[in-house]
């Protein structure tokens, strides 16, 4: 059964509750990604942290999750060639067999870091159909999209390779996930005629990063938005303190905290699909319950100014009261000061020390995104971030501490280590490429 309801007159995404078969009658809602008419469920199936035996993927258990969720009406799932060290894209394609292809839109993305040329495009492509045994990406993604990235993509014929995947059919939507500010965020959307994007935002990230500004912008501009990292990797998802837990309490409904988090960002309209990278049986009953009463404006005034409350809480137990405004840049030295900080509060905020480490020579060392580095060492003092961050920070002094703490003598093997697990996953992506397919039926 189902029916179509309207809130709040909001003329972009139009919602849709589906009854399913789960346990208690679980209810699925979807939004419509305007410029494809894809009717994608608001609870999309990350494949980025899958359960594992050992160091591998647990692929009984993860077959048996991932068709589960769909069953119960997920029909967004999302991938890429780096996740699970490229074991991902090749456990969905077995995953999504036996009809369960036909059942999804499917999401992977190009590794650009790695294109050095117009040919190469194509290459990947073919690598990933292969892997994902499919003739056909419903979503594909420019992975990590940034400012120079776009640009050297541009000029190597990207607008050629898409113009000529989607008229095959081995692509129907062409989106980028994107991690940067706001502004580059605007730049891009503005530059091309994208059909939909991917940004990280939750309660934390509320004004870092795209933010709340760059989510409105792009859905405004007619790009459906898929939302990563909900709950920061899992952080707001974990008991916290005390204090922030004393909070929580006062609600007049008590939720858990992914359950805070999920809803706090299928509160707004203009979000599309949010993506989940659910791994035990528990969290996935809680979250398709969630995903079948979490209504877009559905939150009282009340209860996001608690949420608010717990974000202050959270802010004040950083190592670094960055908000991510970037009023400091650009620097001169070229440091990505939000990105370092970032880095450096995810470690305290419970991220770990080796997550942590990757991310850094990742995030701020450009190893993923092909970027020139910013690591904090790079800072000459000049104090011209200071003078203009509102927060009145010692960002110089924070630098330092950030230097001491990720750019000790294993840096340099990090980077490296990173730089040829990437290149490895590429290599294997497009080992087995076949011949760029002809819009499949799968």
């Amino acid at each position: 059964m189902c029916e179509t309801r309207n809130f709040m007159g909001f003329p972009i995404n139009e919602l849709t509750v589906q009854s399913g078969s789960g346990k208690g009658g679980i209810l699925m809602q979807y939004r419509t990604m305007k410029k494809s008419g894809d009717s994608l469920s608001i609870l999309g199936y990350g494949c980025m942290r899958l359960p594992q035996n050992g160091s591998r993927i647990d692929e009984p258990r993860a077959r048996a999750q991932l068709r589960y969720a769909i069953d119960h009406g997920v029909n967004y799932v999302d991938t890429a060639i780096p996740y699970h060290m490229g074991a991902s894209e090749p456990f969905l394609g077995r995953a999504l067999l036996d009809g369960y292809r036909e059942k999804v839109k499917l999401a992977t993305k190009m590794p650009h870091w790695n294109v050095k040329k117009r040919e190469d495009m194509d290459r990947f492509l073919s690598g990933q159909l292969a892997s994902l045994q499919t003739g056909r990406i419903d979503y594909y993604l420019v992975h990590n999209m940034q400012a120079e990235s776009w640009k050297k993509l541009k000029g190597l014929g990207f607008a050629d390779f898409v113009a000529k995947a989607k008229a095959d059919g081995r692509i129907r939507n062409i989106g980028f996930s994107f991690h940067g500010g706001t502004k580059d965020l605007k730049a891009i959307v503005d530059d091309y005629a994208w059909d939909f994007c991917q940004i990280q935002f939750n309660y934390l990230d509320r004004d870092n990063q795209a933010g709340v500004e760059g989510l409105k912008y792009a859905a405004a501009k007619g790009l459906g938005v898929i939302v990563m990292e909900p709950l920061r990797g899992g952080m707001l998802a974990r008991n916290a303190s005390h204090a922030i837990q004393a909070i929580r309490d006062e609600a007049d409904v008590k939720r858990s905290p992914a359950e805070w988090a999920l809803r706090w960002v299928w509160n707004f309209p203009e979000v599309t699909v949010v993506l989940s990278g659910m791994n035990e049986e528990a969290h996935i009953e809680e979250n398709l319950r969630v995903a079948g009463e979490a209504l877009p404006g559905s939150l009282t005034e009340k209860e996001i100014s608690l949420v608010d409350r717990v974000r202050e809480a959270y802010l004040k137990s950083m190592k670094v009261g960055c908000t991510g405004c970037r009023y400091c840049m650009p620097c001169p030295a070229g440091v990505d000061i939000p990105a370092c900080f970032e880095t450096y509060n995810t470690k305290y905020l419970g991220g770990g020390a080796g997550p942590a480490s990757i991310g850094y020579v990742s995030l701020v060392g450009g190893a993923f995104s092909g970027n020139k580095p910013g690591y904090a060492s790079q800072c000459k003092g000049c104090g011209k971030c200071e003078k203009a961050c509102p927060q009145h920070l010692p960002i110089r002094q924070h630098l330092q501490e950030v230097r001491k703490e990720f750019e000790g003598p294993t840096l340099p093997v990090m980077f490296f280590m990173v730089k040829v697990v990437q290149r490895f996953f590429s290599w294997r992506a497009t080992r087995n490429a076949s011949p760029p397919a002809k819009g499949g039926s799968r």
